[in-house]
């Protein structure tokens, strides 16, 4: 059983800095897609950034390259979000994903496996 548990959220001021970090537990290594997407009440999750386990081949999307970095430790079995230069956009709650390596690493239905949430909020 695969079980991804976010943690980090927090309120943060227009400009600053916040890691999200996500605890993996349960067979979901090797060549498995490890994501980030994020998601504002009233409008459908988006993908943020992802990262490819065993090589660590990262990807991003437009509105967050350049100040988010997708990061994982084997030995924590972790897998972090930093967030740079964080603006008022950037609020919502970020969710950690889980899955097979897939092309298609920007669409939810590529990862079988989620985390709870964890709230970001930015004051502008």
């Amino acid at each position: 059983q695969v079980q991804l548990v976010e943690s980090g959220g927090a309120l943060v001021q227009a400009g600053g800095s916040l890691r999200l970090s996500c605890a993996v537990s349960g067979s979901l290594f090797g060549n498995s897609l490890m994501g980030w997407f994020r998601q504002v009440p009233g409008k459908e999750r988006k993908f943020v950034a992802t990262i490819v386990w065993s090589s660590a081949y990262t990807f991003y999307s437009d509105s967050v390259k350049g100040r988010f970095t997708i990061s994982r430790d084997n030995a924590k079995n972790t897998v972090y979000l930093q967030m740079n230069s964080l603006k008022p956009e950037d609020a919502a709650v970020y969710y950690c994903a889980g899955g097979v390596y897939s092309r298609m690493f920007a669409q939810e239905r590529s990862y079988e496996y989620w985390g709870q949430g964890t709230q970001v909020t930015v004051s502008s």
